[in-house]
């Protein structure tokens, strides 16, 4: 299990609360001790650039976003995700729950 989850966002991202519940819904399914959970805002695009950050919401895993192409660059911008149920503003559950139990 990861010892620090980062929520990334930039301001007013209305995905924010989504990938929030669905990370909790995650966690929830998984043995131990939750992992500390910090959120974080994006200010500005040089921000997202220093940060390397692929868009809001982003979920780190460890300081790693699990849901970004290598070769995506970073972006001061909304970001969905291809879920099972289609493109959404966040990962699934199940999509998550992966991410954190991989490797």
């Amino acid at each position: 299990m990861a010892d620090t989850i980062t929520i990334l966002h930039t301001p007013d991202c209305p995905n924010v609360t989504l990938v929030r519940e669905r990370l909790a819904d995650a966690l929830a399914r998984l043995p131990g001790p939750a992992p500390r959970i910090v959120v974080e805002e994006i200010a500005d695009p040089e921000d997202a650039i220093r940060r390397r950050f692929h868009g809001s919401p982003a979920l780190l895993i460890d300081g790693i976003d699990p849901f970004a192409p290598p070769e995506s660059p970073p972006a001061f911008a909304c970001r969905t995700y291809r879920t099972g149920t289609g493109v959404e503003g966040a990962p699934s559950v199940d999509q998550i729950v992966a991410a954190l139990t991989a490797g």
